[in-house]
């Protein structure tokens, strides 16, 4: 059944509209009648419900029963991803979604070839916010990931304060045999926990900022002992957790 996601939360009557792509998809391309049936997901919670009206520009939809199961990841891991080439951030942020990522933040890691732009970039954290919002209702999910504009490593370590867990990829770590493993740090996870893990761009992270980020209590964690490229890391970093809780 097909799955959309409303602004607003729905009424006390259990009614809700949907308008714009939602409602050109639903009246253009699927072709839906009053009657058919849609699952709407309004404030985290999904509804399967009616179609009730169709006007010119909106879709009036009634919920029935109670509310889908929901089917989130336990834990809510932001991923912060380093600025890299090309189309990269659009596989982490479509892929990651399907995975149950919470967050994606770009990161101007020191090693980024691909500067950020702040008068165009707003284009680009638009198109990935869309990328964002397709993928969950492809792959069902109850809430849709936030796409944040990129930080310096100072505003992640202040941003740090705000999750349980803080942790950084270090190809580093991953040389030596007494390696942190990612295994060992995922056990350490508990259900509702705030993760936060920051992956370096193609170049991987420079070691004044690793230091920086195991100063500011962020613990490192080795990906097994092949280095993996950019955009694999965080999508291997989400199957474990997926594994381990799922």
């Amino acid at each position: 059944m097909q799955r959309y996601f409303s602004d607003e939360p729905f009424s006390v009557e259990g009614e809700a509209v949907l308008q714009g792509e939602d409602y050109k998809h639903i009246v253009q391309v699927m072709r839906m009648k009053v009657e058919d049936q849609v699952i709407v997901v309004a404030k985290g919670e999904a509804f399967v419900t009616m179609i009730t009206e169709i006007s010119s520009d909106t879709v009036y939809v009634k919920k029935e029963g109670e509310a889908l199961p929901t089917n989130e990841l336990p834990v809510q891991v932001t991923i912060v991803s380093g600025l890299a080439k090309g189309d990269k951030h659009d596989l982490i942020v479509q892929k990651g979604t399907e995975l149950g990522v919470s967050e994606v933040i770009l990161f101007k890691a020191e090693r980024s070839i691909v500067k950020w732009d702040d008068k165009k970039g707003f284009k680009k954290i638009e198109r990935l916010q869309k990328i964002a919002h397709q993928a969950a209702e492809q792959c069902h999910r109850t809430v849709i990931p936030k796409v944040n504009e990129p930080m310096t490593v100072k505003q992640l370590i202040e941003a740090s304060v705000h999750y349980d867990i803080c942790l950084f990829a270090d190809e580093e770590a991953a040389k030596i045999d007494n390696r942190p493993r990612l295994m060992d740090r995922v056990q350490e996870f508990k259900m509702g926990d705030k993760v936060l893990v920051v992956f370096g761009p193609e170049g991987g992270l420079s070691r004044t900022e690793a230091e920086s980020l195991q100063a500011a209590n962020f613990l490192p964690v080795a990906l097994g002992p092949r280095i993996l490229r950019t955009e694999t890391a965080p999508l291997y970093f989400l199957s474990a957790v997926s594994y381990a809780f799922e």
